[in-house]
């Protein structure tokens, strides 16, 4: 590996990447970082693989840092009676929070988002499923949200939901990241990522909960939410790291909004001196395939020359086919 790359390689951990050769090999090829990601997986799982790392780190006498990254309030839909259904353009579909877990129908489903009622108006459009599938509310009433089905397709369990433009009022740390943070401290995590952060006082948040539990980490900021492109200053303030989380962020302001605003944060990160990772499907068809597309090379090559300190794999080397390749 050249010694004069200055851009740093923050690779997701999976199953993918649960072999010690796999591992070695990874290292070898220089990663600087290996991120947990606590949406997926057990904690026990997270902490074999935190020791991997650490591991076969030293015995090639590199130093490959650990990012905790938490899942924070990804609001999801509740499951299906009779698994997937499938939702036809112009039909009715509600979603109620009193519903049970797995009593959805093709007609609706739960959530166990109860706010999800106080966050909507009339006329609103909610993205299911990273946005493949786009509802516009019609009527709220109690816990059911009526809408009507703008673009269908297979939903099945669990499937984030997201308002075009953003609005919902999830806090940014959950009970679950409040337990992931102490893990966090005792494995020796070297960075935090706080998911959906909406402004400097989550940051903060995040920074006190690990000092409490003896951490340093540094505090990664991820750039999710539509709020909070309007609070990016305090946040970049508030943070060590700033993270360009292209996939939820493009659910909310919509795909085309993210090359503007990933250099928008990528520049005013550098004019604060603080660090900034680029993420999300930077190489993503090489989950199956042994090669990139030229528009994703074209993607990790923008994003270095833009000034980004870091980009990131997700699924590319954390279920991919081909982690040390990619």
């Amino acid at each position: 590996m050249s010694s004069h790359r200055r851009t740093k390689i923050v690779v997701s951990l999976g199953p993918s990447t649960d072999r010690a050769k796999t591992m070695s090999a990874l290292i070898e090829q220089g990663i600087d970082v290996a991120r947990l990601n606590m949406s997926h997986g057990t904690r026990d799982d997270h902490r074999r693989r935190a020791q991997l790392v650490r591991d076969s780190a030293a015995q090639q006498g590199r130093a490959v840092a650990l990012l905790v990254d938490l899942q924070g309030p990804k609001i999801r839909i509740g499951g299906f009676a009779d698994g997937p259904v499938q939702l036809r353009n112009g039909k009715r579909f509600v979603i109620d929070t009193a519903l049970n877990d797995r009593a959805g129908t093709e007609d609706g489903v739960g959530t166990s988002y109860a706010d999800l009622v106080n966050d909507v108006d009339t006329g609103d459009r909610l993205l299911l499923d990273d946005g493949n599938i786009v509802l516009q509310v019609d009527k709220i009433e109690g816990t059911v949200i009526s809408t009507r089905v703008i673009v269908g397709g297979e939903l099945s369990d669990s499937k984030g939901i997201n308002k075009l433009g953003g609005g919902l009022s999830a806090s940014a740390l959950t009970e679950k990241d409040h337990e992931d943070i102490q893990f966090a401290a005792e494995i020796g995590a070297d960075y935090l990522g706080v998911s959906f952060v909406r402004h400097g006082g989550d940051v903060e948040t995040a920074r006190m909960l690990l000092r409490s539990v003896g951490s340093n980490a540094h505090v990664v900021s991820k750039i999710e939410r539509r709020e909070a492109l309007d609070k990016i200053e305090e946040i970049i303030a508030a943070s060590d790291v700033i993270m360009v989380a292209r996939g939820d962020l493009g659910v909310e302001i919509g795909d085309a909004e993210v090359p503007g605003v990933q250099k928008r944060l990528i520049s005013e990160s550098r004019a604060q001196n603080t660090v900034v990772i680029t993420a999300t499907q930077m190489m993503q068809s090489m989950v199956s395939s042994p090669q990139p597309t030229r528009a994703e090379v074209s993607d990790v090559s923008n994003a270095v020359l833009d000034g980004t300190d870091a980009v990131m794999l997700s699924a590319e080397s954390a279920i991919g086919r081909h982690p040390v390749k990619v």
